[in-house]
C-alpha cells in the first residue's frame, strides 16, 4: 500500500482533463472500455469545483499521527532480529500479493456498509480500495453513495469535488473511453479515481435510479469498483449489497454494534446462499479498549456463515484525517491486505 493519495486537479471544463492520458494508457483502457473512440454527452449543467472540508476547518486538524507508539516499533524491529519469523512473514505476503493480483473478466464491485453511522465503513472501503489501486494494474474506483455525511473524500485526501453519481448517470455513453470518463472523476495516486455521491450538501440524496444507471455505465472501465454506501436498511444499500459480487458489513466493537450485524447476519441466511457466502464482517475497535471479547465475537459472527475479520484500534485511523498508509500500525496494514484479498477471492467466485 503506498501513502497519502496525491491532490487531485479540479477539471477546468466538462471535457476530461488532458493530465489523465498516461494514467489511461497505464491502466490499459481497452479492456474495460471496449475501445477508445472518444464521444462526450453534453451534460445538463456544468457543476463548480467545491472544497471537501472548509478553509476555517483546515486549522482545527493538529496533523496525522502514527498508528502505534515507537516504543510497540523498536520492540517488533528488535524481534525480528532475533526471531526466525522474518521469511514466513515475507512467504505470506507473497501469497497475499498473488490473491490480490489474480485477473478479472468483468469488473468486480464490492459494497461496504453497516448498521449504524460511526462503524467505520468508510475507513473500511478506502483501506479496501488503496490496497487493491496498490497491488493490482487495472483501474479502481471509490463510488461514495453515501451523500448526506459521506467521509470518504476525507479519508482518501481529496480537496474539491465536481462531478457526483447523479451527474453522472446521465453523461457516461457506451462510446465513451476510459480517458473520457475520468475526466469526470477525483484523480487520486496510483490508478484510482473517486466518484463522490455529492458536494457535501447536508440532507444531499442518491437515488436509486442514478445510482444504478451509474453503475451499470462505470463497470466495464474498472476492475474493481469499492462502494461506501449509506447504513442499512437504506434502498441504495440494499440493492447495493444484493448486486455486488462481494460485501462488507463494519461492525463497531461494541455490544449493541456486534447484536445489530449478528441480526442481519441471522437474517441474510434466509436469503440464497451466495449472500452470506460472499459476505465479510470487519470489527472496527474505535477505542484502545473496547470492553469486548473480540475472539468470542468474531466466532459468533462466523457462525453465521460469513467470513469475520477484527480491525485493531489504530491511532492514525481515529484521527478521522486522510489515511497515509506508511503512518499505520504494521498490524492494521497486514489486516488491510489479508481483508482485501478475502474479499477478492469471495467476489471471483460469483460470475
Amino acid at each position: 500500500m503506498h501513502g497519502s493519495p496525491a491532490a487531485p486537479t479540479p477539471a477546468a471544463a466538462p471535457t476530461p482533463a488532458a493530465a489523465h492520458s498516461s494514467q489511461a494508457a497505464h491502466s490499459g483502457p481497452a479492456a474495460y472500455a471496449g475501445g477508445t473512440t472518444p464521444r462526450q454527452a453534453a451534460p445538463a449543467r456544468t457543476p463548480e469545483s467545491r472544497p471537501v472540508v472548509d478553509k476555517s476547518l483546515v486549522s482545527a486538524y493538529k496533523g496525522a499521527r502514527r498508528g502505534e507508539p515507537f516504543a510497540t516499533r523498536a520492540v517488533r524491529t528488535l524481534w525480528r532480529t532475533v526471531s526466525s519469523s522474518a521469511s514466513r512473514d515475507v512467504a505470506d505476503a507473497t501469497r497475499t500479493a498473488e490473491l490480490l493480483q489474480q485477473p478479472v473478466t468483468t469488473g468486480r464491485q464490492i459494497a461496504v456498509t453497516s448498521i449504524r453511522g460511526g462503524a467505520g465503513k468508510s475507513t473500511v472501503a478506502a483501506l479496501l480500495g488503496t490496497t487493491y489501486a496498490h497491488y493490482r494494474q487495472d483501474p479502481v474506483l471509490f463510488v461514495e453513495a453515501d451523500p448526506a455525511l459521506g467521509s470518504l473524500p476525507i479519508r482518501l485526501g481529496a480537496e474539491t469535488l465536481r462531478w457526483t453519481t447523479g451527474d453522472i448517470a446521465g453523461i457516461v455513453e457506451p462510446q465513451m473511453s476510459l480517458l473520457d470518463v475520468t475526466g469526470y472523476l477525483v484523480q487520486l495516486r496510483d490508478n484510482a479515481w473517486l466518484l463522490p455521491g455529492s458536494q457535501g450538501q447536508i440532507g444531499a440524496m442518491l437515488d436509486l435510479r442514478s445510482y444504478e444507471r451509474a453503475m451499470v455505465a462505470l463497470r466495464r472501465y474498472f476492475g474493481v469498483t469499492v462502494v461506501d454506501c449509506e447504513t442499512l436498511p437504506a434502498e441504495v444499500a440494499r440493492v447495493a449489497l444484493s448486486a455486488s459480487q462481494a460485501r462488507v458489513l463494519a461492525a463497531p466493537a461494541a455490544l449493541d454494534g456486534i447484536a445489530s450485524t449478528y441480526a442481519v447476519l441471522q437474517w441474510m441466511q434466509g436469503l440464497p446462499p451466495h449472500l452470506i457466502a460472499g459476505t465479510v464482517v470487519v470489527i472496527t475497535e474505535q477505542s484502545p479498549h473496547s470492553g469486548i471479547d473480540l475472539d468470542e465475537a468474531a466466532r459468533t459472527l462466523g457462525s453465521t456463515g460469513a467470513t469475520v475479520h477484527v480491525l485493531p484500534y489504530d491511532r492514525h485511523l481515529a484521527s478521522g484525517g486522510v489515511i497515509r498508509t506508511e503512518l499505520l500500525a504494521e498490524s492494521t496494514r497486514t489486516i488491510a491486505t489479508r481483508l482485501a484479498a478475502d474479499v477478492f477471492q469471495l467476489s471471483q467466485k460469483r460470475h
